[in-house]
């Protein structure tokens, strides 16, 4: 029997809120040092923002890549600092896992920016088939393991205004965050249940 959840039971979950640090990252000049720290550990977790087009055949380009650790989240406007060379080498570098949620139409936007493919990155919504769980929405698969939901209420806000409000720099951090924070989290467990047979 697979683990899944029902919209209503989901519904009645209490919000998840994000707790750590947040950091917009909207001038060149601070890519660096961010993407510098990011290289140093050994998994992050990884989503996008685009600005929704209301409008048949107009496609944005991605406004926002956040990556995130268990404690803070980074977020890299790209809309302003376009697609910096070290932000593109920390995605294609092999020894930091990143970890995300239906990667392939997020690897597609980010197309229209490079010519690069990303590198070392495991999709959720494959993994968590693994470990029993059936639905492969970020928001059911966290309220699985977690028992919180994850709001959806700024998806289809304006990820290219000028200043990103408090509701959406937690949004955008949560979605990340929250990739990682289920990816250790099982493959934690998976350890565990590995010492207990031997």
């Amino acid at each position: 029997m697979g683990l899944t959840i029902t919209k209503q039971e989901l519904a009645e979950l209490e919000k998840v809120n994000f707790e750590g640090e947040i950091y917009v990252i909207d001038h060149p000049a601070e890519v660096d040092n961010a993407v510098a720290y990011l290289s140093t550990k050994s998994a992050l977790g990884f989503d996008t923002e685009t600005k929704p087009a209301f409008k048949r055949g107009q496609v944005n380009n991605v406004a926002l890549l956040q990556l995130a650790t268990e404690d803070e989240c980074f977020l890299f406007r790209l809309n302003k600092i376009g697609y910096p060379e070290s932000l593109e080498k920390l995605l294609c570098n092999e020894s930091v896992k990143k970890i995300g949620l239906s990667l392939r139409d997020d690897f597609a936007a980010l197309r229209k920016r490079t010519g690069k493919k990303p590198q070392n990155f495991i999709d959720l919504q494959l993994f968590v088939d693994k470990f029993g769980i059936e639905d492969n929405s970020l928001q059911k698969i966290y309220a699985i393991i977690f028992g919180k939901k994850i709001s959806k209420s700024q998806r289809l806000s304006n990820w290219e205004a000028a200043e990103l409000t408090p509701a959406q720099q937690s949004y955008a951090a949560i979605d990340a965050w929250a990739c990682l924070k289920i990816y250790n989290y099982l493959t934690q467990s998976k350890k565990n249940n590995n010492r207990k047979k031997q």
